[in-house]
Formats: structure tokens, sequence, C-alpha cells
């Protein structure tokens, strides 16, 4: 893994750009989330790619800003599903939206694309110290 990727990911006085991304991310998804028709041009065409880009950007961001070791991301899994449900439990009663336990199981998936691209960085960062 280039060090640049590694240090850029892992610097300490970085994690503080982190957070603000992940604030911003949570603040952006949240918003499209509940919006009663969001903005066509905001889509990869597939509503559960749409889940799972959002939640695999949450999940990447969530390891630099609050979990960076691999035994901590059970929590930055747990707060995303449980997010996750909140937003399909939110959009059960926001017409036209409506609830999918499928939406749950694409915001996993890109759970799991978020922590599997953050792994070999880890990896890096672990081998270096």
């Amino acid at each position: 893994m280039p060090s640049l990727i590694v240090n850029f990911c892992t610097a300490p006085e970085r994690r503080i750009l982190w957070r603000v991304l992940l604030a911003v991310l949570l603040v952006v998804i949240t918003t499209l989330a509940l919006i009663p028709a969001p903005p066509k041009v905001i889509t990869t065409g597939w509503d559960k790619s749409n889940h799972a880009l959002a939640f695999a950007s949450l999940a990447f961001s969530g390891v630099w800003a609050l979990w960076q070791r691999p035994r901590q991301w059970i929590w930055l899994v747990l707060a995303l599903v449980a997010y996750g449900i909140g937003i399909e439990i939110a959009q059960s009663f926001l017409p036209p939206r409506e609830a999918d336990a499928k939406d749950v199981l694409a915001d996993s998936v890109g759970i799991a694309i978020g922590l599997l691209l953050a792994w070999p960085i880890t990896a890096s960062a672990a081998r270096r110290r």
C-alpha cells in the first residue's frame, strides 16, 4: 500500500477531517433519504447501488474518523446498520417513501465494501508501527 494513502487515512492530525466528512455524509444521506423526492441527478441509476455506495462511504470514513482498529469495527457496523434501519422506519411514515428491508441489506453490503477497502490500509499501517 502506498505510504501516501496510509498516511492520509491514518495520520492523527487528519482525524478531524475524517470526522467532518463523516458528519457531512450523515447530513447529506439523511436529507436525501427523507425528502419526498430526491434529485434525479444524484443517483447511480439503481436504488440498491445508491444505498451500497452511501454506506460504503460512511463505513470507510467512519473507520478513520472513529474506529481505526479492526477489533472496534463491530461498533461501526452496529451503528451504521441501526442508522439504516432508522432511515427505513422513518421512510415508512413519509409518503411517498416506503420502508424496504432490501435497502437495509444493500446498506449492509455497502458497509462490508467500505470495511474491505479500509482493511489493506489498516494492515499496512499496523506493519509500519
